[in-house]
């Protein structure tokens, strides 16, 4: 037996099992797009305030606050490569994500991208932020993506930092257009890659 064969039959527990492409970007649009009717209607519906603004007079700099999310984002696509790159567990996660995600094309990372990096900020940063603070809407988001799956643990941790920081972009910038740009080109690039190296043949 190989080493790669070797390293595969002593894995902790089975790979999830993955959801037909079309079948996960239906699912992922139903659902986002209840949580972002939600996150409306509790910031403008009933606390009468912009989802997108921290403040409602909060300017919007269209070319700076893209520019800082898109930094952000390629920081942490950077992290998360050598993570993988270098060690262990980096590998292993990207193992269980991308055989979860099956063979993605490029418009469906996109689209689930989009969808997922509008929908979380809108949530997390636009409507509970300003309701419960940094600390306590970055932990929530964390949680949320928490999985008891040993190999997925450290998935909560990069979800807990990365909280953190588009808290910070959007406490910084007073808007969720960094927020968003970040959230969404950490996602479209690293599903790619995770459906590409991982995620099997079609």
């Amino acid at each position: 037996m190989s080493t790669k064969e070797t390293h595969l039959a002593a894995a902790p527990s089975p790979l999830p099992r993955r959801m037909d492409p079309r079948g996960l970007v239906r699912t992922a649009l139903v659902f986002y797009g209840v949580l972002l009717g939600l996150a409306w209607l509790w910031r403008s519906g009933i606390r009468g305030q912009s989802l997108w603004r921290a403040v409602p007079d909060a300017p919007i700099h269209w070319i700076r606050d893209p520019l800082l999310g898109a930094a952000t984002a390629a920081a942490m696509i950077a992290l998360s490569a050598a993570a993988t790159r270098h060690t262990e567990v980096g590998r292993a996660l990207a193992r269980a994500l991308g055989a979860a995600l099956g063979p993605l094309r490029v418009r469906e990372c996109i689209v689930l991208a989009a969808l997922s990096g509008v929908a979380e900020e809108a949530v997390f940063r636009g409507a509970l932020q300003p309701e419960v603070g940094l600390v306590v809407a970055s932990v929530l988001f964390g949680a949320a993506h928490f999985a008891p799956r040993r190999e997925l643990r450290v998935w909560t941790v990069f979800t807990l930092a990365a909280g953190f920081l588009l808290g910070a972009l959007y406490d910084a910038t007073g808007n969720l257009v960094a927020p968003v740009v970040a959230h969404f080109g950490i996602n479209a690039v690293n599903l790619r890659q995770l459906s590409r190296e991982y995620g099997g043949p079609p």
